[in-house]
């Protein structure tokens, strides 16, 4: 034994003593929510007061987000110490002051990301993204034309 009586998590940097149960996998919404400011946290439960009205859900904390999802994961938002970032995932990209970013993430899904600062910012269009959203989970991608796959022969040598 080299003399130390635990280890450092690799992942997290927490030291954990020899022995002592270690998971910084699991978290609340508490947990992500604790340390925010009262505008963010009530812009936070604004967007979950938002996302629950829309219907039968699951909503848990991963890591370092809180997830929305039916099916599948449909937004999710990840705290940060001056804002919330809120991630839709549509079928297209949208457009508005509040999004900072779209990126395709397959051939059906555009993932927007939008910047939250306060509770007031959480009303359409937001809220409509966020019902877009949930409609979109289980509408069936678009069948658009496609070109038919060509085989190639193999090369002969």
């Amino acid at each position: 034994m080299d003399g130390t009586d635990g280890r450092e998590c690799y992942h997290c940097r927490q030291w954990i003593a020899a022995g002592e149960v270690h998971d910084c996998w699991t978290t609340t919404e508490a947990a992500l929510t604790r340390d925010l400011d009262e505008p963010l946290k009530d812009a936070f439960e604004r967007l979950r007061e938002a996302a629950v009205d829309l219907g039968d859900q699951r909503i848990y904390a991963s890591h370092h987000s809180i997830m929305f999802a039916r099916r599948v994961c449909y937004a999710f938002v990840r705290p940060r110490r001056r804002w919330l970032d809120v991630c839709i995932f549509l079928g297209r990209e949208i457009t508005g002051p509040q999004v900072r970013r779209s990126d395709r993430v397959s051939r059906t899904k555009v993932a927007n990301l939008l910047r939250v600062t306060h509770r007031d910012e959480v009303e359409a269009p937001i809220t409509d993204w966020l019902a877009e959203a949930y409609a979109y989970v289980d509408s069936p991608p678009s069948t658009a034309p496609t070109e038919p796959r060509v085989r190639r022969a193999a090369k002969k040598r």
